[in-house]
């Protein structure tokens, strides 16, 4: 959990704009996308990964993602959908967000192949759509429970947006080394305008 510590003050480095106030600078420059473009971005990205987590062989589901951390494949194809299924449950069901509900790992019974993971996001991907469309307030500026403090719902969806966007670059670049073409890749206009860190692995 990075934390930044000033005296005898501290603040969790979860959002950037709170860093940037907390050691006295106007903000980052950044303005997040509109939400109804995040949500557009978000459903382009867990349908990319959907087609690829497919085309990862049964007996390399198992295997590390990157050889110096200890996620597999497996595991990695679940946390994409999982950061969209933790969002809804704060946005839909009004329940904390916190890192053992994004980071929830699925038992060894479940999403055990390619296709029950690809299954698993595709419920995912409908019930976010869903979400939306009965959405009646598309502002997202509500504050909601978070582990690092109270951001609007609309920080909460681009941190959650970009988050599975950073994973499924991850995970296309997982099947680049496994030698498979992937059948979905993200375009710079995909991922346009989404805070994400400049390496693959960070």
């Amino acid at each position: 959990m990075p934390v930044l510590a000033k005296g005898d003050q501290y603040i969790f480095c979860q959002n950037l704009e709170d860093v940037a106030e907390f050691v006295g600078l106007q903000g980052t420059a950044h303005t997040p996308l509109a939400p109804e473009i995040l949500v557009e971005k978000w459903a382009i990205v867990l349908s990319a990964a959907e087609r690829c987590i497919r085309q990862i062989p049964a007996g390399r589901l198992n295997e590390r993602a990157i050889e110096n951390r200890p996620r597999s494949i497996r595991q990695l194809g679940h946390h994409i959908f999982r950061i969209a299924e933790a969002f809804l449950e704060v946005a839909a069901e009004g329940a904390e967000y916190s890192l053992a509900a994004v980071n929830f790992q699925p038992k060894e019974e479940a999403c055990t192949n390619a296709g029950e993971i690809a299954a698993y996001g595709d419920r995912v991907i409908e019930r976010l759509k869903g979400w939306w469309a009965k959405l009646e307030d598309k502002s997202c500026r509500q504050n909601v429970k978070a582990f690092y403090g109270a951001p609007s719902l609309h920080r909460l969806l681009e941190r959650s947006t970009w988050h599975s966007a950073q994973h499924a670059r991850q995970l296309i670049a997982v099947l680049e080394r496994l030698g498979i073409d992937p059948a979905a890749r993200l375009s710079p206009a995909d991922l346009a305008g989404l805070p994400l860190p400049e390496g693959l692995w960070e």
